[in-house]
C-alpha cells in the first residue's frame, strides 16, 4: 500500500497545495451553504447534518474525498465570528497573516517541552514574551491558552509566593470572570470573597472596607483580583484606585485585562488601562481583541523570581548536564509539557502590523461600538444600557420582558440570522453586541438594529 504524505520534509509543499486547495473551496461552498451567520435550524438541524456527512467515524475503508467532506460540513454549521451579525462573544475573526502563520506551526509541529523539539520556535517565544510583558507593564510573560488557564497560573503563583504567610484568599469583584472562584475551588484555596458590583466595576471604597475587615480578622495573605473587560459589558475596573487599596493593605494584584488588554496599543485609549503596571499578574487574551486563532493567551509577570515555582526536572527533557552545557529548559515555561508554537502567529502578526496597526483595529471596532450606541440611543424602539468603554454595547428592545428578549435571542439563532449575546446588568436581561470585526459597515450596525428590534429579515 502506499503511505500517505507528510505535511513537512521535501515533500510536503507539494502534499499541501492540492489539499489547501480542498480546504479552501471546501470552507467557501460550506460558507455559501450557510447562507448567514449561523446554521438555521437550531442543534437538533446542525447536529442531524453532521451525522449524515461523518458517516461511520472510523470506517473499515477510509474516504479520500473525507476532508472535502468534512470541512465543508464545518463551515456549513458554523458560528462566523467574520460576520458582522455575529456579534455574541468575545469571539474574533482571525486575521489573514495569523490563520496563514498557523498553518506553518501546524506543518513544523514544534513542541515547546524542549529545546530540540523546537530550537527557533522556543527562541522566538522568548523574544515575543519578553515585548509584549513590557508593552503591558510587567517584566515577563508565558504563553496560555488562554483567560482560565492565566488566571488559575496567577492564583498558583500567587499561593507559592505568598505561602510563608498562610492560606491565600482571593478577592474579587462580583463582575469578576467565572475562571477565578473556580481556579480558588481548583488549588483548594479558601472560598473567595466577593465584593459586590452594583455598578459594574469595583467601588474602591467597598474594596477597601472589605480588605480592612479580612485584615483584622487574622486572614493570611490576600489577592485582589480586577478586571479590565468584563464579559458582560466591557467594563473596566478602576486599575489605580485599585492598586493603591492593594499597596495599603499588602495584597497583591492580579489584573484580568483578558479582553481589554489590548487597549495598550492604541495612543487614543491607553489610558484606560492606567493602573496596569502595577499589577502583580496580568491577564491577556489575544484570541479576542488581537484577532488572533484560538489558542493566543498570556500571563505577564511583574516579578520573574514569582515563576520559579514551575520548574521541573525530568533527565530526558531538562538534564543537568545539557543545561549547563546552554540548553535551554523550557519546562519552567508552563504547567504543561507538549505545547503548540502559538507564539509564531502572535510574531508574524505584531511585525507585519506592528504597534500602530494593531492599535487602529482596537481603535476600529471601539469606534464602531461608540456608532452603534448612538444608534441605539437615537432609536424610539431600543433602549441602551450604557456607553461602552471597549467595544460591547449591551440594548434590548423598549418596555420588552426580560422572557421576551430572552425568547428573541433564541429565535434569531435558531433561524440563523444573528448571533447577539445575553447579559444581565441592573437586574434585567439586555442583547449584548461584542464587536470584534474591523470590517462591519454602519449599514451592518443598522442590522444588528433591526435584529434587536425582532423585526423580520428585510
Amino acid at each position: 500500500m502506499s503511505l500517505p504524505p507528510l505535511a513537512s520534509g521535501p515533500q510536503g509543499p507539494d502534499a499541501l497545495r492540492p489539499l489547501l486547495a480542498t480546504v479552501l473551496d471546501a470552507l467557501d461552498t460550506g460558507r455559501r451553504a450557510r447562507g448567514g451567520p449561523l446554521p438555521a435550524g437550531g442543534p437538533a438541524a446542525v447536529t442531524a447534518r453532521v451525522r449524515a456527512a461523518a458517516g461511520d467515524v472510523l470506517p473499515e475503508h477510509g474516504d479520500p474525498d473525507a476532508l472535502r467532506t468534512l470541512v465543508h460540513t464545518l463551515a456549513e454549521g458554523a458560528a462566523d465570528p467574520a460576520d458582522p451579525l455575529c456579534a455574541a462573544h468575545l469571539h474574533c475573526p482571525p486575521l489573514a497573516v495569523a490563520a496563514a502563520a498557523d498553518l506553518a506551526a501546524s506543518v513544523l509541529n514544534p513542541s515547546l517541552d524542549s529545546w530540540d523539539q523546537a530550537p527557533a520556535a522556543s527562541a522566538l517565544e522568548d523574544l515575543v514574551t519578553h515585548a509584549l510583558a513590557h508593552a503591558f507593564g510587567a517584566a515577563d510573560a508565558l504563553v496560555t491558552t488562554g483567560g482560565t488557564e492565566s488566571n488559575q497560573l496567577a492564583l498558583l503563583l500567587a499561593r507559592e509566593a505568598t505561602a510563608a504567610r498562610g492560606p491565600l484568599r482571593l478577592v474579587h469583584g462580583a463582575n469578576a470572570h467565572h475562571s477565578l472562584p473556580r481556579a480558588a475551588w481548583l488549588l483548594g484555596l479558601p472560598r473567595p470573597v466577593v465584593v459586590p458590583t452594583p455598578t459594574g466595576v469595583l467601588d474602591p471604597a467597598d474594596l477597601d472596607d472589605t480588605l480592612t475587615r479580612l485584615t483584622a480578622t487574622g486572614h493570611g495573605p490576600l489577592l485582589v483580583a480586577a478586571t479590565a473587560g468584563t464579559t458582560d459589558a466591557g467594563l473596566v475596573d478602576p486599575l489605580a484606585a485599585v492598586a493603591a487599596r492593594c499597596a495599603t493593605h499588602r495584597a497583591r494584584l492580579h489584573v484580568d485585562a483578558a479582553y481589554a488588554g489590548p487597549l495598550v496599543f492604541s495612543d487614543r485609549r491607553r489610558a484606560t488601562l492606567t493602573g496596569l503596571d502595577a499589577a502583580d499578574t496580568i491577564t491577556v487574551d489575544l484570541h479576542k481583541l488581537g484577532w488572533q486563532p484560538v489558542a493566543a493567551g498570556l500571563l505577564a509577570v511583574r516579578d520573574p523570581a514569582d515563576l520559579a515555582p514551575l520548574a521541573q526536572h525530568t533527565d530526558y527533557l531538562n538534564a543537568d548536564d545539557d543545561t549547563d552545557a546552554g540548553l535551554p529548559d523550557l519546562l519552567g515555561r508552563s504547567p504543561r509539557t507538549t505545547r503548540r508554537p502559538d507564539v509564531l502567529k502572535i510574531a508574524v502578526t505584531l511585525a507585519t502590523l506592528g504597534r500602530s496597526g494593531i492599535g487602529a483595529l482596537v481603535d476600529r471596532v471601539c469606534d464602531l461600538a461608540q456608532h452603534l450606541a448612538d444608534l441605539v440611543d437615537a432609536h424610539p424602539g431600543l433602549e441602551l444600557h450604557a456607553r461602552p468603554v471597549v467595544s460591547t454595547v449591551l440594548l434590548r428592545p423598549a418596555g420588552a420582558t426580560d422572557d421576551t428578549v430572552a425568547a428573541l435571542r433564541r429565535d434569531l439563532l435558531d433561524q440563523g440570522r444573528g448571533v447577539l449575546g445575553r447579559a444581565r446588568a441592573d437586574g434585567r436581561l439586555w442583547l449584548k453586541a461584542t464587536l470584534l470585526n474591523p470590517h462591519t459597515r454602519p449599514d451592518d450596525l443598522a442590522g444588528l438594529l433591526h435584529l434587536a428590534e425582532g423585526n423580520t429579515p428585510r
